[in-house]
């Protein structure tokens, strides 16, 4: 199995954290966010990783030829231009395409730390038959993914008074954070249509509104924090002191 780390964004809100190195490269009780990412893909198996860089990205190569991979297979998607999520991973895309009897990945960010237990989810995609499974929770955010009845994407909403955007129909419907992680069939691949610098989630509503089943896997009893500012990082190292969460 393969998977996907998003590294290439430029970490404005982590600065100054980022002011001489990219985002992928901040540390977290001695420990990169790269390094985290990819010992817990490795941790389920994956040994098979590409890595998109644009800000900083010799520092980021650099990085991984000193460590030699961690043992592990990384290829680089350097950009040139931010693609943001959906035009990366379609740039990306030869990685997942070559094999005889292409296996879902898994699509990460660099930036994220959790405990969801990726096996589980895995396991989970698989029995769905979904064509991408979206880790979610039920917490706090700007901008919400909404689900219906049956845990599939139907729509999203930038905020709790903002007007829904719905993609189809749906009896009952559950508003939830997406936490960054996924997991996708290669089938994807080919329908994104969209070029350039683009979101996956674009393509995740667009797809879903023709019917395609994106779903939800609900991570609300894990562990989960965004370390996109300071101050969530200084957090996460609280949090490890407390043994809520483990590197």
């Amino acid at each position: 199995m393969k998977a996907m780390i998003l590294a290439a964004g430029l970490g404005t809100r982590l600065r100054p954290l980022t002011n001489d190195r990219p985002k992928a490269l901040v540390e977290v009780a001695g420990r990169t966010l790269l390094e985290i990412t990819l010992r817990r893909l490795d941790s389920v198996g994956i040994r098979h990783v590409i890595v998109n860089v644009h800000h900083f990205a010799d520092r980021v190569i650099e990085y991984l030829q000193k460590n030699h991979n961690f043992g592990m297979h990384i290829e680089i998607s350097r950009e040139d231009v931010l693609l943001d999520t959906g035009g990366g991973l379609k740039k990306a895309g030869w990685f997942f395409l070559n094999e005889a009897s292409p296996e879902p990945f898994v699509l990460h960010n660099v930036d994220v730390i959790s405990a969801i237990d990726l096996t589980k989810m895995i396991e989970v995609h698989k029995h769905s038959r979904a064509l991408a499974t979206l880790a979610v929770q039920r917490r706090e955010t700007s901008r919400c993914l909404l689900f219906d009845e049956n845990n599939e994407l139907c729509g999203r909403q930038a905020g709790t008074d903002a007007t829904a955007d719905m993609v189809r129909g749906a009896r009952q419907v559950q508003a939830l954070a997406f936490s960054g992680i996924h997991v996708i069939s290669p089938r994807l691949l080919p329908m994104m249509v969209e070029d350039g610098i683009f979101s996956i989630i674009t393509s995740y509503l667009r797809l879903a509104g023709f019917g395609e089943k994106i779903k939800a896997f609900r991570a609300d009893e894990y562990y989960w924090r965004d370390l996109g500012k300071p101050d969530n990082v200084a957090q996460t190292l609280e949090d490890i002191d407390k043994n809520l969460v483990s590197l």
